[in-house]
């Protein structure tokens, strides 16, 4: 009995000394980020901070990403980029999308 109980111990610890390799080989265990997308959309400044280099967008649906219209703060990648932006004004804005992060490259007011 203690024999056996010795071999089945050393297999269940030889196959979870296993499964960190097959879940790499397997893409489970990848750390990369995915590939940054660049999207495109229009929206309604709803909070600006120039310190912060952020701007709160109601926008409508990102095509790109399939996301819906939603409200979200998206990081500036130029601090000139706050410039003849203000609360209130619609907008058409480019951005960089890696996962839930979200970096507007290039901002313009339209109406």
């Amino acid at each position: 009995m203690t024999k056996l109980l010795s071999i089945l111990f050393a297999t269940a610890v030889g196959l979870t000394a296993m499964l960190p390799a097959h879940a790499t080989d397997m893409g489970m265990a990848s750390t990369a980020k995915p590939a940054a997308q660049m999207a495109h959309a229009e929206g309604v400044i709803k909070a600006l901070d120039a310190k912060a280099g952020t701007v709160t967008l109601a926008h409508g649906p990102v095509q790109e990403l399939k996301w819906p219209a939603m409200t979200m703060t998206f990081k500036l990648t130029k601090p000139e980029l706050v410039k003849g932006l203000a609360i209130g004004k619609k907008v058409q804005f480019e951005f960089q999308s890696q996962g839930m992060a979200a970096v507007i490259t290039a901002i313009k007011v339209i109406g």
